[in-house]
């Protein structure tokens, strides 16, 4: 697969350059953007969960906030809202792509030309499902995302000509990063919400499904043809399910990880379904799952010593309670698989994003981002 598509790649990248230059020069009426040669999509759209936030969260009334230390204590000693110690898995992204990692939609100061590189929509404690995260207050759900999406590309539309905008959609790349919290605050707490007791665990991934595959089918509608989706990760071996005390020492709570099965699977077969059904688009379902796992499983080939608690947090496996203001992290925290209870350090972050960018098939299907980029 990578050998048939990548006999293209430099006539493809010559003319993906070619269009995004001319877009910018109808747009601010001159083509002097040097770092845009380097650019391999003219723009990024991130919807997700906190995984892929950048400070959306610090905007609205939620108390899933990272905009304290030491979140951020590798990004130059700045909490900006990302759960993480530096950098989260869209900003390293960006970087791959060579453009600038989109700033949040809810910031008042991201608007005018600030959104031409994309937006990055992503909240905290959101899931597919609207009631999905609620005990944490307010989010942005997947439905509302796609609305503050809608929201932006009617802006971006007055800024530049329609076939214009019409290229500028169907070269951006959009990021949905969502599923975590439809099961870790939602269906894994059945003292809060209902759905274990309404649904089996097929019943409800399919139910995940659905709702998942209407938005994908939404953004298609808008004019995205490069969309990117990640599965869900083994959620039993993050540091909050660890340390529930109904783990095995040393173990992952493997109950978890086997409910995810149906909802990975599944949205790999949505993958397929849509790429068959929508003529001059690509999707691409990330394996996050298998990623992750092997990290866990070989962690020294990874550079890791800490794959079973967090670096920063409190209690069993530093996961019984997630990283509060002005704690004292771990020193080596390259060494750590996990940052907090529920999220990746920067460092494997990194190899994530690598692996989705550049791996083989077993890792990025039907083809990694960086082929995608560079298709059609």
């Amino acid at each position: 697969m990578r050998n048939h598509i990548g006999s293209g790649y430099a006539l493809i990248l010559a003319m993906t350059v070619s269009v995004i230059l001319h877009q910018l020069e109808l747009v601010t009426g001159q083509a002097r953007v040097p770092a845009m040669f380097q650019a391999r999509v003219p723009a990024m759209f991130v919807l997700g969960d906190s995984l892929v936030d950048v400070g959306n969260n610090n905007f609205i009334a939620s108390i899933a906030r990272a905009n304290y230390l030491p979140y951020g204590i590798d990004l130059n000693f700045r909490p900006t809202g990302r759960f993480s110690n530096g950098m989260n898995f869209v900003d390293l992204l960006a970087q791959l792509l060579g453009i600038s990692s989109p700033p949040p939609f809810a910031d008042p100061s991201t608007s005018g030309i600030r959104i031409l590189g994309g937006v990055n929509y992503a909240s905290a404690a959101a899931g597919i499902l609207d009631e999905t995260g609620q005990n944490y207050g307010d989010r942005y759900s997947l439905s509302r995302q796609v609305v503050n999406l809608e929201a932006t590309l009617s802006k971006l539309r007055t800024m530049m000509s329609p076939q214009n905008f019409t290229n500028y959609k169907a070269k951006s790349l959009v990021v949905l990063v969502f599923g975590s919290n439809d099961y870790i605050n939602n269906y894994l707490m059945p003292n809060i919400y209902s759905s274990s007791a309404r649904y089996k665990p097929p019943e409800f991934a399919n139910l995940l499904l659905s709702q998942y595959a209407r938005q994908l089918l939404t953004l298609y509608s808008l004019g995205l043809r490069k969309v990117f989706i990640p599965g869900v990760g083994p959620l039993g071996c993050i540091p909050s399910q660890r340390a529930s005390g109904r783990a095995p020492p040393g173990r992952c709570l493997d109950s978890v990880n086997q409910i995810l099965g149906t909802f990975n699977k599944g949205l790999k077969s949505l993958v397929d379904q849509i790429n068959q059904r929508s003529p001059g688009a690509i999707f691409v379902y990330g394996n996050t799952y298998r990623a992750v796992g092997e990290i866990l499983n070989n962690p020294a080939s990874y550079g890791f010593s800490v794959v079973d608690r967090a670096c920063c947090g409190i209690g069993r496996n530093q996961g019984e309670i997630t990283c509060m203001p002005l704690q004292f992290p771990c020193l080596n925290r390259s060494q750590y698989v996990f940052w907090d209870a529920f999220h990746p350090t920067q460092t494997a972050n990194s190899i994530l994003v690598r692996r989705a960018f550049y791996g083989p098939l077993s890792d990025a299907y039907p083809v990694n981002v960086q082929q995608m980029t560079l298709l059609y």
